[in-house]
């Protein structure tokens, strides 16, 4: 097992009434502050994988709350915590944090928002031989100024991913630690994350994630799935751990999934059930049964990278006409899916309890294309 030790994850189960408090006892429970020295600066990475809201798809926004009222409680200074998020070819960070409601909730308690493209960013040499980022940047990994000796909190949720099958803890440092033309990344995004791990441990004292599965995505994420209440939250120090524990409420073998086997087989972290110590409420009856599955965008993606058009790869991806791209996936995403397919989608959910909270406590989706009443339910828990 190369010198794994066991990991912890906590879980506990919650519901919209208790959320935001749970979302407190689940951090100790998992003792984040022995994680996390207080004294030193932490940044709380954010998830948005669409500047739209949509539910399960970005950090939501009683996840932040429960995280950093938590923290602020436990004597977390307002100035040593910097929440921040980045901009991909298809997100914008301000739009992103209005939309998903993190701005009301970052400033009631006194924190400001960090768009990443707005700090400096700066050639970091990283000492570990990494897969394939050094190939794939052979100028030099850009990576934001702010990160190198701090800690960080990865906000994640439990969904599925079309180029990674899950994502969670490993896959949020992906939107941070790589600029904009990350998406090179793609056709290699298993041996990326590995990367990834390695990279963080060398920048981070300390790393913890807390991880939203109050709805889960299934399907074609990270953004066109399926929204599935799970009433779940997890939490943990080892990444590749809470990784494999999502994985397992989705349904998924974890030592199966790529990234996750490579982790474990390069003491990265534990992703073996059997090597992972689970606290808090009994979760093992909990199978999503997911299926992973690929979005248009990202179907043509894999074909234009690893599939039958990939002679096409460099004049379409790799060139100044790589400008279709975003252009097609927002054309799709925002014009297509959403206002159609996803409009249904958020009028079930907003029917749901955690919909109900939604728009009682944070103001419902300010994008309204997506503010649609609705009678039927998301489909419920799953055992």
């Amino acid at each position: 097992m190369n010198g794994i030790v066991h990991s912890a994850v906590a879980l506990l189960r919650t519901r919209p009434e208790t959320v935001i408090e749970d979302y407190g006892r689940l951090i100790r429970l998992a003792d984040y502050r022995s994680v996390l020295d207080p004294s030193i600066p932490t940044l709380v990475k954010l998830n948005l994988s669409w500047t739209k809201y949509f539910p399960a798809c970005s950090s939501q926004p009683w996840q932040v709350e429960g995280v950093v009222k938590a923290m602020r409680e436990d004597g977390y200074a307002v100035d040593r915590l910097l929440p921040a998020e980045n901009k991909t070819v298809v997100t914008e960070p301000w739009k992103g944090a209005a939309n998903n409601r993190w701005l009301p909730v970052l400033e009631r308690y006194g924190l400001k928002f960090t768009a990443l493209p707005e700090v400096p960013w700066q050639v970091f040499k990283f000492k570990p031989p990494l897969l394939r980022l050094n190939a794939i940047f052979p100028e030099g990994i850009e990576i934001p100024s702010i990160y190198p000796g701090k800690n960080i909190v990865h906000l994640p949720t439990v969904k599925t991913h079309g180029h990674a099958v899950t994502t969670g803890s490993i896959k949020n440092s992906f939107g941070g630690l790589l600029k904009e033309v990350r998406h090179y990344a793609h056709k290699y995004m298993h041996e990326v994350l590995v990367d990834l791990m390695l990279m963080q441990k060398e920048l981070h004292p300390g790393i913890f994630t807390a991880m939203d599965g109050t709805v889960c995505g299934n399907g074609a994420g990270p953004r066109t799935m399926d929204p599935v209440v799970g009433d779940v939250i997890l939490a943990g120090a080892d990444s590749v751990a809470i990784d494999a524990v999502a994985a397992r409420i989705m349904g998924f073998d974890p030592m199966s999934i790529p990234y996750l086997r490579m982790c474990h087989d390069r003491g990265l972290g534990a992703a073996d059930p059997r090597d992972i110590d689970l606290v808090g409420d009994d979760v093992r009856d909990l199978n999503l049964r997911f299926k992973v599955s690929r979005s248009f965008v990202i179907w043509g993606d894999q074909m234009l990278r690893k599939g039958p058009l990939r002679f096409l790869e460099k004049i379409a991806l790799h060139s100044p006409l790589v400008v279709w791209a975003p252009a097609a996936s927002n054309f799709y995403h925002d014009l297509l899916w959403y206002p159609t397919v996803g409009r249904a989608k958020i009028a079930r959910f907003r029917a749901t309890e955690w919909g109900r909270l939604f728009d009682e406590r944070y103001g419902g989706p300010q994008d309204k294309a997506g503010v649609v009443a609705g009678s039927a339910g998301v489909p419920a828990r799953h055992a």
